[in-house]
């Protein structure tokens, strides 16, 4: 067994997307509404994050490996490269599944008890591709439960703000999954696969994912004003709304050679920035 596949199966690097915003859900619950911080919670909120993200992970590439192997994008992904096996690939899905839901039960009961339905939420989105095109919805819903259950994991209880923050994480990656899938639209039409580009063609799936991130902007406006955020956290909001700018400006219908710059380099800094920003300001 090389580690090293493990890794590439799961694209640890990509965790940069999420992981900020369960820092934002959780810097939610101590700093803003007043609970007290604890180390050990931190570092289960981190370890769900890991496990979780994995589980997802390596589900989807176990779920999609047959059409991996047909698309000379995916061929060389793990599973269908024989890097790692079919069985090894749904194995390793099932541990990091268990490690996942035990340790929700040393944060609360809360957290314990719906952390089957976390799972399944972001297992399901694996299957959404072969009868819907709003897999990528789907793909922004299980994200969205990052800050959530961040927060819950501080706080035991649900609350406004992490619930915003959530739509705020549905709409960034939903608007920014449908840019990813604008590459696969042939491959997925030849496959009987759905996707927003593949239902409405790249032109029209650009105008979506647009409107999709003006409703993301509009959102992070709105919690800032609602929740009395300082300066700080609108300079955060300023370069988060940049970046979805941007990812925009540099695709056409007639050019999307940029993509990967769009979707993993962009997304990865606005989350991070965002973050920092977010939580800085809540200190301050």
């Amino acid at each position: 067994m090389n580690i090293k596949d493990y890794f590439g199966l799961i694209k640890f690097s990509h965790t940069i997307f999420a992981l900020p915003f369960a820092a934002i859900g959780f810097a939610l619950a101590v700093m803003y509404d007043g609970y007290p911080f604890q180390w050990n919670l931190l570092l289960y909120v981190l370890l769900c994050m890991i496990f979780c993200r994995s589980a997802a992970m390596g589900f989807n590439r176990y779920a999609d490996y047959k059409f991996d192997a047909l698309n000379d994008r995916t061929a060389k992904r793990e599973i269908p490269a024989g890097k790692i096996s079919p069985r090894a690939a749904l194995m390793f899905v099932i541990l990091m599944s268990v490690c996942f839901i035990a340790t929700t039960y040393f944060i609360n009961p809360i957290c314990f008890y719906l952390s089957p339905i976390a799972l399944g939420v972001v297992l399901f989105y694996s299957f959404t591709k072969r009868f819907t095109s709003l897999c990528h919805i789907v793909l922004g819903i299980g994200q969205s439960l990052v800050p959530i259950g961040a927060y819950l994991a501080v706080s035991g209880e649900f609350a406004l703000i992490p619930i915003i923050f959530s739509f705020i994480v549905l709409g960034w990656m939903a608007g920014f999954d449908i840019l990813y899938a604008l590459q696969d639209e042939e491959f997925d039409r030849g496959q009987s696969l759905h996707s927003i580009p593949e239902k409405f063609g790249r032109k029209n799936a650009l105008l979506i994912s647009i409107l999709i991130h003006i409703t993301t902007a509009l959102l992070t406006i709105f919690v800032g004003i609602y929740a009395g955020f300082s300066w700080i956290y609108w300079i955060g909001a300023a370069l988060f709304i940049g970046c979805l700018i941007f990812q925009h400006a540099i695709l056409s219908p007639k050019d999307i050679s940029r993509v990967n710059m769009a979707f993993s380099t962009t997304n990865g800094i606005a989350s991070v920035v965002f973050a920092v920003f977010t939580n800085v300001g809540l200190g301050w």
